[in-house]
């Protein structure tokens, strides 16, 4: 199988999503909340989680586990970003303070020790995680032994683009080389190519900055166009997949697709949910 496109790694710099994590608390508000239960909803085809369990892989701001704790989850999220932990952990205190129900820790995907330590869940959610390990492949290995018999795999992983991907990997080392008062020079050419062809449309068809000004209302992660470009272009590591590799991957490990949503070739995520069948052997899978 085919996971390709490796992250730099041969540098040390990694990108600081928890920083955009945290300007997420200033405009998180109930209507985002139910645009994620919503979302959930919809990719693992169930009204309720009640009496489930999630676990949410590389939580982010905590978004999707306050989302799943809503909808009767006991959750636990967790992050290697201390700062992604820290916006969690705040999230919580504000919408669900002292739930014993919803724990909130530092960890990582490759830390195979600490996977052992969680047992296995009803629902593994990490949604464009794995693709920023700096080992994807490992870590789409490791969340298998996580998903209990019968549960389901909710993941998203940036979509190969062949040729475009491995030009915006250039771009994102470029970023990340940058002394921080230069990084302008690769973000305003990024910015300039991801959103010159829609301010042009829009102004064609007499809306003016319209898709730029309803940007944030229609985005889950509540993010302004420009920081989602600064969380584009900045985001190392970086990997990608085609859908029908992802798919034969854990199709081979005793996991049947449920619903996929893909993003239709171009720049972004595809969607996978996949559900876990009987006869399949535990433990914390390992490169072959």
């Amino acid at each position: 199988m085919e996971l390709d496109h490796k992250a730099d790694m041969a540098s040390t710099r990694r990108f600081a999503f928890g920083e955009n994590w945290s300007r997420f608390l200033k405009v998180v508000n109930d209507s985002r909340i139910r645009q994620a239960e919503s979302s959930l909803r919809e990719m693992l085809q169930l009204e309720t989680l009640e009496g489930k369990s999630f676990l949410d892989i590389g939580c982010g701001s905590g978004l999707f586990s306050l989302a799943a704790r809503r909808l009767g989850a006991k959750a636990h999220s967790f992050d290697c970003d201390a700062q992604s932990v820290a916006c969690a952990a705040e999230l919580k205190r504000r919408y669900a303070p002292d739930d014993p129900q919803w724990k909130v820790e530092r960890g990582s995907v490759l830390d195979v020790a600490y996977l052992r330590s969680l047992g296995q869940w009803d629902v593994v959610c990490s949604w464009g995680v794995l693709h920023h390990t700096g080992s994807m492949r490992q870590a789409l290995k490791n969340v298998i032994p996580l998903v209990r018999e019968g549960g389901q795999l909710y993941i998203a992983i940036y979509n190969d683009q062949g040729r475009a991907s491995k030009r915006w990997l250039r771009v994102k080392q470029a970023y990340n080389r940058l002394p921080s008062g230069l990084r302008w020079l690769a973000l305003w050419p990024a910015f300039a190519r991801l959103w010159g062809p829609t301010t042009v449309r829009d102004f064609l068809r007499g809306r003016p900055f319209h898709t730029w000004r309803r940007y944030a209302d229609g985005n889950m992660r509540g993010m302004s166009p420009w920081r989602d470009v600064v969380d584009w272009v900045g985001g190392l590591p970086f990997e990608v997949a085609k859908p029908e590799d992802v798919f034969d991957f854990y199709r081979r490990r005793g996991f049947a697709l449920q619903k996929m949503k893909t993003c239709a070739g171009g720049i972004g995520c595809n969607e996978f949910v996949f559900w876990l069948g009987p006869s399949r052997g535990g433990g914390c899978a390992t490169e072959e």
